[in-house]
């Protein structure tokens, strides 16, 4: 009898363990909705004051938020990244919209992409000065245009014939940025000083390491089962010669489809391009069958191997994501069916 109260009371213990664990599960694998990035980089806790830290989660958080909301009011999920979006490139923290660092002849250009899984229909801008929001630009050529590309001062034409918001360049000017290009501009005067065969006009900002970094980005999956992916930047701090990266490139910064994933990416544009980053992955998924992190892992692995660096966010159709970077840092963040936000900076 005493052995059969002691085999009751562990049943018992065992029934309450398990009730708790089940009132406090962990995160599901398969139940995120939307996933959001703001750059990727050499970002150390020691470098990072209490203050700034708040306000890149908030900035983070305000952005699920509102893709968020957009999809629990039924909109699509072309809705909710552009929404999302948006609201990092209003934030001067981020290298999009009025965040953006500045060219090597003290300009903005701006660069944006967005695809819509449902059908593979895809629209992204290049170059453009004056479009508040480019992601709202890169939409509307996917969907009032007949093309998938426009640039420069055509594609700020069509934005004025479509209705998008317009500024004057000094919206853009943020003095954080300013001073980040005559750090840049100083470097390059030191190396040449240095390094006779060092030619500053030849270099398009790739040797500064973290000049490359801060582009923003959103996958989102909506309660019909479409994907979406978008992504927006200013590009590289001291870039010249009108260097475009992978941002607006579909397929290589950004891509969507219902059958497997939506991508977007950050981090050394050359090397996203030159890999096909967003698209290879979804490939690895289609014809090889890997799930959403393990071909995310491998792709940035690819990265690596060839000397890029950065990361990404993914977003597959069952709502399983992947966050994979390479970095000492991505600013990043996710949402679930339920609502739960989590935020992440380090890698650790």
């Amino acid at each position: 009898m005493y052995r059969h109260l002691l085999m009751l009371l562990a049943a018992a213990v065992t029934t309450t363990f398990s009730g708790c664990m089940q009132q406090a599960p962990a995160t599901k694998a398969g139940n995120y909705v939307l996933v959001v990035h703001g750059g990727a980089g050499t970002i150390l806790r020691k470098s990072m004051t209490p203050e700034k830290e708040a306000q890149y989660r908030a900035g983070l958080e305000a952005a699920l938020k509102k893709g968020y909301e957009v999809l629990q009011a039924g909109g699509s999920s072309i809705d909710a990244v552009e929404g999302t979006i948006r609201i990092l490139e209003d934030n001067p923290l981020f290298n999009a919209g009025k965040g953006a660092v500045f060219t090597h002849d003290g300009r903005n250009e701006l660069d944006a992409s967005i695809m819509n899984g449902n059908g593979l229909a895809a629209g992204a801008v290049a170059g453009v000065r004056t479009i508040k929001n480019p992601i709202s630009l890169a939409r509307a050529v996917m969907e009032k245009s007949g093309h998938v590309m426009m640039a420069g001062r055509g594609a700020e034409q069509f934005a004025a014939e479509a209705g998008i918001e317009i500024v004057d360049t000094a919206y853009f000017r943020t003095e954080a940025r300013w001073q980040g290009l005559q750090k840049a501009l100083e470097e390059d005067s030191i190396k040449a000083k240095l390094d006779h065969s060092y030619v500053p006009q030849q270099d398009p900002g790739i040797r500064h390491n973290d000049n490359k970094f801060g582009t923003v980005g959103c996958v989102a999956l909506d309660n019909k089962g479409n994907l979406a992916a978008g992504t927006s930047t200013g590009g590289m701090t001291n870039k010249k010669y009108g260097r475009i990266g992978d941002s607006p490139v579909i397929g290589a910064g950004t891509y969507a489809n219902n059958r497997t994933v939506a991508v977007s990416c950050t981090g050394w544009g050359e090397f996203y391009i030159r890999n096909v980053v967003a698209h290879d992955l979804s490939a690895m998924m289609e014809y090889k069958g890997m799930p959403v992190e393990e071909a995310g892992k491998a792709v940035i692995k690819k990265v690596g191997d060839l000397g890029g660096d950065g990361g990404l966010i993914a977003l597959d159709k069952d709502g399983n994501m992947a966050m994979p970077f390479n970095t000492e840092g991505m600013y990043r963040g996710a949402v679930t069916k339920d609502g739960k936000i989590e935020i992440l900076i380090y890698k650790d």
